[in-house]
């Protein structure tokens, strides 16, 4: 596509460079590694239990340490996105992950289990360079006719990995009777990720740029202007921004219910399904409408600049999805679940990268990494209350009233994301270079100019 023309600030210059794309490529194909591994043994749950004699509280928390190590490690994985750039974000995830790959390939023996969750430990902590990223790529490279759009394709990697993370390790590794049979096959799964891994790693390293020579957008140009501020500083503004404070919450209780319906959703399947192996197949239906849903989401609010609207309506339709959900178990009929998840993925899933461009709005010109980073440390924090309170709720009553919880928690947020003022501040700044220049005068810039386009 063509440069974007909007006005930019005296002595500024913009430019769109078509180069954007293989960012972007590098960028998805490693979230997809990443979110691969978030979910590959939970959704193999029996098959794990059996070979490394683990409980499944164990194997439920090879998912929920991806929350875990999130939670310390967001500020200082957000202050070297903001102030070293992409590149430095993205070799250092890329480097965990792959380490983390190969700890796993050398863990294949029933009594290394404390080797397999070292393993998934060390990609779990990568991915604190990971999360922030595809709303600050999307800024950094994608001019204003694009960004949501390309921030919905960055969560599209995210997604697609947790994708591939539901249906292909069902099909890698079986629970055989012989144990000899499932370390097979995990060494199979655990050597094709590991080379993936490592072939990305250096791609990244050959190929990924921090940024453009020039800016993309004049909003781009503007939050130039504030890279010199406190990291801090950004983080103490954002804490009294109210509307941006609620969809913190909000967005957290969302997401965090689509972890803990994840990280369960084995053992559900087989509570009211016995003997069935749909498990990795609903999950896949579920994020693969989600991914559908993220592009549609993305397509609109750049079509519509209706950020508010379309994520209330979102938030309401993933309760209802969440609703149609929980009753379909009760029909006894497994199509009925797939057709159930597809709403509810679509929504859910869907509500991702709305949620991202909605803060980067309402928080204009903070940098997108600092926004990001802090709905993503939410989303985890929520993600481990939550996702221990639907196992407790399932372990001790049943799968009914596990789900009828996350229904309330969907009503809470839906009221509070329906309190949100609707201050648009970046679309304000890309339709007035004046306001730009008050915007940045006010939090303390005195340089305007061509400090604003250095890289």
């Amino acid at each position: 596509m063509g440069d974007d023309t909007l006005t930019p600030l005296p002595g500024s210059e913009t430019k769109v460079y078509a180069r954007r794309w293989v960012m972007l490529a590098l960028f998805v194909t490693l979230s997809t590694t990443s979110a691969f591994q978030w979910i590959q043994y939970s959704i193999i749950s029996d098959a794990i239990m059996h070979y490394y004699s683990v409980e499944a509280f164990s194997v439920d928390w090879t998912s929920m340490i991806y929350m875990v190590t999130y939670i310390p490690l967001i500020l200082p994985g957000s202050w070297l996105l903001d102030k070293r750039g992409l590149r430095w974000a993205l070799v250092l995830a890329a480097l965990g992950t792959c380490a983390g790959s190969w700890v796993k390939v050398f863990s294949v023996a029933p009594d290394r289990w404390w080797v397999t969750f070292l393993g998934q430990t060390i990609v779990a902590v990568s991915q604190v360079f990971i999360l922030n990223v595809p709303a600050r790529l999307a800024a950094v490279w994608f001019g204003p006719g694009q960004v949501s759009s390309a921030c919905s394709i960055g969560v599209f990697g995210n997604q697609l990995g947790v994708a591939l993370g539901f249906v292909v390790p069902p099909m890698l590794v079986k629970n055989y009777d012989k144990i000899e049979l499932i370390g097979n096959d995990l060494r199979v799964l655990f050597y094709i990720v590991a080379i993936t891994t490592s072939v990305l790693l250096v791609l990244i390293l050959i190929f990924f740029q921090a940024g453009p020579p020039l800016p993309p957008s004049p909003a781009q140009a503007t939050i130039k202007a504030t890279e010199n501020e406190g990291f801090f500083i950004s983080v103490k503004r954002l804490s009294t921004n109210v509307p941006y404070i609620l969809l913190l919450i909000s967005y957290g209780i969302n997401i965090a219910v689509f972890y803990a319906i994840s990280t369960l959703l084995n053992q559900v399947v087989l509570k009211a399904f016995p003997n069935s192996h749909d498990a990795g197949r609903i999950g896949l239906v579920i994020v693969l409408a989600g991914m559908l849903g993220s592009v549609v989401c993305g397509v609109v609010l750049d079509s519509t600049g209706k950020f508010k609207e379309t994520t209330l309506a979102v938030y309401a339709l993933s309760l209802v999805g969440m609703v149609v959900y929980t009753y379909s178990f009760f029909t006894g009929l497994i199509w009925v679940v797939y057709l159930a998840s597809i709403v509810l993925g679509f929504f859910m899933t869907g509500y991702l990268p709305v949620g991202f461009e909605f803060a980067a709005e309402l928080t204009y010109p903070e940098p997108e990494g600092t926004s990001a980073g802090l709905l993503n440390a939410a989303v985890q924090l929520f993600g481990i209350l939550f996702t221990m309170f639907y196992g407790w709720v399932f372990e001790r009553l049943d799968h009914l009233w596990a789900n009828v919880a996350m229904c309330v928690a969907l009503l809470v947020g839906t009221v509070m994301t329906a309190l949100i003022k609707n201050d648009l501040r970046r679309q304000a700044a890309q339709k007035n270079p004046l306001d730009r220049a008050i915007t940045v005068s006010t939090i303390g810039v005195e340089q305007v100019g061509d400090d604003m386009i250095k890289a």
